[in-house]
């Protein structure tokens, strides 16, 4: 199951999995965009349902964990990747804002990692959950409070997430991008400030969705039997650079 899979990094994760042979469920909120995608699976040989989804509703996370354990069974492979952003100062910041970005990026992960634990219990089997923090989480960025705090809240859920769930074989990791090429920040890299970040970057650009491929293939397998709790970051460098 990847939420947030109508667009972006949610998208790209979903078809990387239908082509490694996984059955992706994708969430989301705008089903017109699910349903090609999940055509476009299915165009190539794979298998896609797609459900709507509103990570903040728990009503509707469960109905979409019901449709696809109806489907497919219950999933063992969850990717977390529903979130929301939008740059605004700290003083200036709107508490309506503030709400839906923590509604969306902290409770979400909540409902749908806490949902999908407890149908892989009921149904006796392991698996992994992966949520979607970044580089955010641990480096500042101004205008980004909300989103900021909403990850760091992330990498720590991640983490009890991993600790409680392992012994029942539930392996709970986070993945934390940098700058990436994706719909969310494609007009934002078109501003003097936006192109300006990206001209900072160790490698002067923003990474490609491809080059996430590697990781996400990691953290959904066996390969990955001996990680849980942790946060891997795959951002060139960025968040750890000097000067």
């Amino acid at each position: 199951m990847v939420s947030g899979a109508s667009s972006g990094l949610g998208e790209h994760i979903a078809k990387l999995l239908a082509d490694n042979g996984v059955a992706v469920v994708c969430a989301a909120r705008r089903v017109d965009l699910l349903e090609n995608l999940a055509e476009s699976i299915r165009a190539k040989g794979g298998k896609a349902l797609a459900v709507a989804m509103d990570v903040t509703d728990r009503a509707s996370v469960k109905a979409g964990f019901d449709l696809a354990e109806k489907e497919f069974g219950t999933p063992d492979i969850i990717f977390s990747n529903a979130g929301a952003t939008g740059r605004q100062p700290f003083v200036e910041m709107e508490e309506g804002n503030w709400d839906h970005v923590l509604n969306v990026n902290v409770k979400g992960v909540f409902n749908l990692g806490q949902e999908g634990a407890q149908r892989m219990l009921a149904a006796g089997i392991g698996g992994n959950i992966i949520n979607i923090s970044s580089i955010c989480a641990v480096s500042s960025f101004k205008g980004l409070t909300h989103y900021s705090a909403s990850k760091g809240a992330v990498n720590q859920l991640t983490a009890v997430m991993g600790h409680e769930l392992v012994e029942h074989g539930i392996r709970v990791n986070a993945l934390a991008p940098g700058f990436l090429h994706t719909d969310l920040v494609a007009d934002y890299y078109e501003t003097e400030q936006g192109k300006a970040d990206l001209a900072n970057l160790p490698l002067g650009r923003a990474g490609q969705l491809s080059e996430l491929d590697g990781t996400i293939l990691l953290l959904a397998s066996n390969a990955a039997s001996y990680m849980a709790g942790t946060v891997v970051t795959a951002d060139a460098a960025h968040s750890v650079r000097l000067g």
